[in-house]
């Protein structure tokens, strides 16, 4: 019977642990349901404690197994959201119950088959590198990159990425993905600082943010909506309304402010005060409105926000209308960002392109190894050392993609061509090796060995070297082929080269 050294039992643990937090127990391809990517800040499931990361196992006693079944059951509420209903929805955490007249609007997606996590490249969207107009230290980015995720999570945007970047001149970026979406998302959001003031006069009545406003109306006919539409030249315009509650400093204020301002404009039955109320986002006014004379002196904490989309046709100046409503909620809801920002570069990515590029790495790998093998047969004779080296290198990138999962690193293609490059090298160590192994100097086999790890050693300072300046390089863009290249080669110098070695003495003593 064979006796594995500690060194082989080593990678053989390793191997089902990276099995384990790439697949998980049980399986995650077993499982039933849908994860929950987004959900509406202010919609009635997210009151009732439906939250991203969920897992939906049924709504009204209906089993999801699927996204299909998932989409039927949404279907058939909406048909029926004319008059408030009870949902009950069940999750791997709890069940969950509420009425509701609105439309059921919960982004979803099935359930993964394992716990990697990809990037934008693979499954495609838009890519923002962007530069605050003014240096900033590290924890100010991290303040930035907080307040810029929850204005997408209030905008209802899934799979946003936002991470903080660097070049080599220590300039600090921030990196904005968005999968699945198109660039247009990001250019609205984050091209504007998103300052929002209500001004009478040169007074600041409330600006954007919790500490001014308190309840935001969304997606609720009765308070939020299209007015109304009308043909103007060149196309037609629509305007929208919402209402906002203030706090009540901000509603003293506009007590205070309108208790000194006079009535004296008419408009038939309807008086209104001498001054209006102006709204500035960026400093730019986006639309003034008449103040009620009844509002006079009076701490209100209810006003309506109105403002308007064009467009060539109806149906163009209502999405307009609505995307415009949806910008302006989300700049009241989080209020502004703390610098202008600068969208330094913008891409597009296609999911189309990351697929095949992703396969053709894969299968080019895959190729390589097998012809590495075949070489090294005819090389040595020896079907075991073929077998050994084949091993090795599928459990380094097991062991790579299982630390991935442990640590929620998304691959993307950098990260996948890192790979590529971590199996080249393993390749060439084991190939030096076996060479060691096999070579005529009138030296023992352990010695022999000794001496090719020290070259394998060598190799792994020299290359680990040369990659930590990557790390920071193109502000960041290139950090996952530095990651996971990194990760390869200690893994390999740690872990496999060792093993592969022990494999050689326990096949020669074959």
């Amino acid at each position: 019977m064979i006796k594995l050294t500690w060194r082989i039992w080593l990678l053989l643990i390793l191997l089902i642990f990276s099995l384990l937090a790439i697949f998980s127990f049980p399986p995650l391809f077993l499982k039933e349901g849908v994860i929950v990517k987004s959900v509406d800040l202010n919609s009635s499931a997210f009151t009732a404690g439906l939250r991203q990361g969920d897992v939906i196992i049924s709504i009204n006693n209906q089993p999801i197994s699927k996204f299909e079944d998932y989409t039927t059951a949404v279907a058939y509420l909406n048909n029926n959201s004319n008059t408030s209903s009870k949902i009950v929805i069940t999750t791997n955490k709890d069940t969950l119950s509420f009425f509701t007249d609105e439309a059921f609007e919960v982004i979803v997606a099935d359930i993964p088959n394992t716990n990697l996590k990809t990037g934008l490249d693979l499954q495609g969207g838009a890519r923002a590198l962007v530069k605050p107009d003014q240096n900033i230290t590290d924890q100010q980015l991290n303040d930035l990159i907080a307040i810029s995720s929850e204005r997408f999570n209030v905008y209802g945007i899934s799979d946003v990425s936002i991470r903080p970047v660097s070049d080599l001149a220590g300039t600090n970026y921030m990196l904005v993905e968005i999968a699945g979406a198109s660039p247009k998302d990001l250019d609205n959001l984050i091209s504007q600082q998103g300052k929002f003031e209500a001004k009478i006069g040169n007074e600041t009545v409330f600006i954007g943010g919790n500490e001014d406003i308190t309840y935001v109306c969304r997606n609720d006919a009765n308070c939020a909506g299209i007015e109304s539409c009308q043909q103007v030249e060149g196309g037609e315009i629509c305007r929208y309304r919402f209402v906002i509650h203030l706090s009540q400093e901000a509603a003293k204020r506009h007590a205070d402010i309108t208790s000194k301002l006079s009535v004296n404009v008419t408009e038939g039955t309807q008086r209104y005060l001498e001054k209006q109320i102006d709204f500035f986002v960026d400093d730019q006014l986006t639309t003034s409105l008449f103040i009620s004379e009844d509002l006079k002196g009076r701490e209100t904490t209810q006003i309506q926000i109105q403002g308007s989309g064009t467009g060539s046709d109806r149906d163009s100046a209502i999405k307009d209308a609505e995307a415009s409503m949806k910008q302006m909620q989300t700049i009241l809801l989080t209020g502004s960002l703390p610098y202008k920002l600068e969208i330094v570069k913008l891409d597009t990515i296609s999911p189309t392109l990351g697929d095949k590029f992703i396969f053709a790495i894969l299968l080019t790998g895959i190729l390589g190894i097998f012809l590495v093998s075949l070489i090294v047969f005819v090389r040595y004779r020896k079907i075991k050392a073929s077998l050994a080296l084949l091993f090795t290198s599928f459990s380094e990138i097991l062991i790579i993609l299982g630390f991935a999962a442990l640590i929620n690193w998304n691959l993307d293609l950098p990260s996948i061509v890192g790979i590529l490059v971590t199996i080249g090298t393993g390749v060439d160590m084991q190939i030096v090796i076996l060479d060691e192994a096999k070579s005529k100097r009138l030296l023992s086999l352990k010695e022999k060995l000794k001496g090719a790890l020290f070259i394998v050693f060598s190799t792994f300072a020299a290359s680990f070297v040369s990659l930590i300046p990557l790390y920071w390089a193109g502000a960041g863009l290139f950090k996952g082929f530095a990651v996971t290249t990194i990760l390869g080669i200690t893994i390999a110098v740690l872990v496999t080269r060792p093993a592969f070695a022990d494999m050689v003495k326990l096949i020669d003593k074959e």
